[in-house]
């Protein structure tokens, strides 16, 4: 394994440097003994931060294929609640210890935290999404092209492919054929704009880094940057827009 860069540094990297290390290994052996797993274009990590690392999220397995994608530990922000997903698959994301967003509240103590991470020259992994309620690209919420300008990150996107049938298969005895496509890293982003322009140049970042996800998985899972039709009306709202989490009805809640 690359060891991690002196600049690439965090509150919590060396407090919880041994148990990451144990999860990245058990992540190697998991995806060894459960999938099929390819992955391509590991040497575009780069040695040294800031680094925003960003991937689609269909599945709860994608934080498990980002630890044992990347060279060396990263801070994570995710979702505080863990919906869609089975309870024993919430242990993992707190044993390594991650940035808890509560979707639809704004989560300003988050993105201060995660800032303070970038600005010290670390490595943030973040699902631009903002949760794995679909198995198509959705628009990116704001916060990953906040982030992106403020910092002046370098982004790094990463296309998951079948990670989503994972445990589908699994319950007929059988590992999923899965892929992790690293792509190389784009930006840095700049935005001097205010007001409604600076709103309207934050989203189009959120289109680009999407689009450079889309590029690294099927067309099937392009969703709203498909250029079907009839894919783009498939595509999922997001579930927290009008009320704060764990309060939407049908989301399985734990």
């Amino acid at each position: 394994m690359m060891e991690p860069s002196r600049k690439i540094k965090s509150e919590q990297l060396e407090k919880r440097r041994p148990v990451r290390v144990f999860l990245q290994g058990l992540a190697k052996i998991a995806f060894w003994l459960l999938t099929d797993l390819e992955i391509e274009g590991q040497e575009n990590f780069p040695e040294e931060g800031p680094l925003l690392v960003v991937g689609n999220h269909f599945s709860m397995v994608d934080i498990a294929a980002f630890v044992r994608a990347a060279p060396y530990p990263m801070e994570f922000i995710g979702g505080a609640v863990f919906a869609n997903a089975p309870k024993f698959m919430a242990v993992f994301p707190r044993m390594w210890g991650y940035l808890p967003v509560f979707r639809g509240t704004g989560s300003h103590f988050a993105l201060r935290e995660a800032e303070k991470v970038l600005k010290r020259q670390g490595v943030l992994a973040i699902y631009p999404e903002g949760g794995s309620h679909a198995r198509m690209l959705r628009p990116a919420r704001p916060g990953t092209a906040f982030l992106a300008a403020r910092t002046q990150a370098r982004v790094l996107p990463i296309g998951l492919i079948g990670m989503d049938e994972v445990f589908e298969k699994l319950g007929k005895f059988k590992r999923a054929k899965v892929k992790i496509r690293i792509g190389k890293p784009i930006g840095p982003f700049e935005v001097t704009e205010k007001g409604t322009k600076r709103r309207e140049k934050l989203e189009q970042i959120g289109v680009t880094i999407m689009q450079r996800i889309a590029d690294l998985i099927p067309p099937e899972k392009h969703g709203f940057l498909s250029d079907d039709p009839e894919l783009r009306a498939q595509v999922v709202e997001y579930p927290w827009e009008d009320k704060p989490e764990g309060e939407v009805e049908g989301m399985n809640v734990r």
